[in-house]
């Protein structure tokens, strides 16, 4: 090898370490933990439904209609899981969201069954459960939050220039991930009635 061909080699083996030939694998493997991170927040909140559901139980044995109505989601929105592979595909993340979109109207309507019951709402069970709930759902929001910023960085991997050829050259089979969308239930405000 002359000395030509070893400097041609070397700067080749340079631009190609600075081109960015590894961003899609580390973005995607932030995106991936991003993803099982909002994973873990909906598992922490299905694990606290069955106490909550139990402890409204006692208390307002005639609503058992709610009661079976937010296990039933739990039940679907548990049984409907995506793992890092599943997020590049549009459907199966709406499938995903409108699961958990039911727990959570399952769960504003034991909220509001609560309040017909001020012993119940008294209940420091209840009360510790109800305030678990609040801080899952904010954690919930956070780690949407996040995953979606990461897949927003890992996506622009396949649309700015020179990252989209340096992606379909070296990564010819990665997809962009797809990112949450607001469910069309969630574009309505909700109907608040005191009455």
């Amino acid at each position: 090898m002359n000395m030509r061909q070893l400097v041609l080699m070397a700067g080749a083996a340079l631009m190609l370490s600075g081109c960015g030939i590894n961003d899609v694998p580390t973005k995607g493997e932030a995106a991936d933990a991003a993803w099982a991170e909002v994973q873990n927040q909906y598992q922490r909140r299905a694990d606290l439904v069955p106490n909550l559901v139990e402890t409204v139980r006692g208390y307002a044995k005639h609503e058992e209609g709610t009661l079976s109505a937010v296990m039933e989601a739990r039940a679907k929105a548990t049984s409907v899981t995506l793992n890092t592979t599943d997020v590049t595909d549009p459907q199966q993340m709406q499938a995903f969201e409108q699961a958990q979109a039911e727990l959570s109207r399952g769960l504003g309507r034991l909220l509001a069954v609560a309040e017909n019951y001020p012993d119940l709402k008294a209940n420091q069970n209840f009360l510790a459960l109800q305030s678990q709930l609040e801080g899952t759902e904010n954690r919930i929001a956070v780690a949407r939050r996040d995953y979606i910023q990461t897949v927003q960085t890992y996506n622009l991997e396949f649309k700015n220039i020179p990252d989209k050829w340096v992606t379909s050259i070296f990564h010819g089979g990665a997809e962009p991930k797809t990112p949450f969308q607001a469910t069309p239930e969630a574009q309505t405000a909700p109907k608040v009635s005191f009455q």
